[in-house]
């Protein structure tokens, strides 16, 4: 396997791995952080971080979002399902929640642990195509998008088709929320959403920055 920025993992073949991410997957919750990490080691740029967000993290993400009023809520990937969580536990009965997680691995882990819940969609794509999505469910604007996108190191070019979407489909009351372990991209976010409410989360490794966005024209 030759060596690359998306796949640093040398003397792996492709079956091995696979066996061992099955393995993984039907070992249940207690290494879920070991999926984690080998997709980071793997594919650095898309993942973003060594292991899942904290529950702490995660509630803290979460609340912010009205859930009794909410229709329609979006996550951008969900990975192994974190955030996920705090949101199916939240929603009311009739809320849709579509997940968007372009990892296939992860994909499975989110069909294994959620796949039986009622008004869930889960998505094997990107995030750039999210109008697809909601016009294929009847909707027209989420009122919440949830985002645990690494844009920090995202190429550039997907992290502006995905936040110009996301303003897009976003309805005009709603929210945009993610989480970075910088404010480097504080500005580039601005550039597309006029305000900005940030809090600070220290239980996580690492701490992280929860960054609530709202488009104000």
């Amino acid at each position: 396997m030759p060596l690359s920025f998306d796949c640093p993992l040398v003397g792996i073949s492709p079956r091995s791995l696979d066996c061992l991410i099955k393995i993984i997957i039907k070992c249940g919750d207690f290494v879920k952080n070991l999926l984690f990490l080998i997709q980071y080691i793997l594919k650095p740029r898309t993942t973003g971080a060594v292991l899942p967000s904290s529950k702490y993290l995660a509630r803290k993400m979460v609340a912010g979002i009205d859930f009794s009023a909410a229709r329609c809520i979006v996550e951008y990937g969900p990975g192994t399902g974190v955030f996920t969580e705090e949101i199916l536990s939240a929603r009311s009965a009739d809320t849709l929640v579509i997940l968007i997680e372009r990892n296939a691995d992860f994909c499975k882990t989110l069909e294994k642990r959620f796949g039986g819940y009622a008004n869930l969609k889960i998505i094997n794509y990107s995030a750039e195509r999210i109008g697809a999505y909601l016009q294929e469910n009847g909707i027209e604007h989420a009122d919440y998008i949830v985002s645990g996108l690494p844009f920090a190191s995202l190429p550039k070019v997907a992290s502006q088709n995905i936040l110009a979407q996301t303003k897009k489909h976003l309805s005009p009351s709603g929210k945009f929320i993610t989480f970075q372990y910088t404010l480097l991209t504080k500005k580039f976010f601005l550039g597309y959403f006029g305000d900005i409410e940030i809090k600070y989360e220290i239980r996580n490794i690492p701490p992280a920055f929860v960054l609530a966005l709202t488009d104000l024209s």
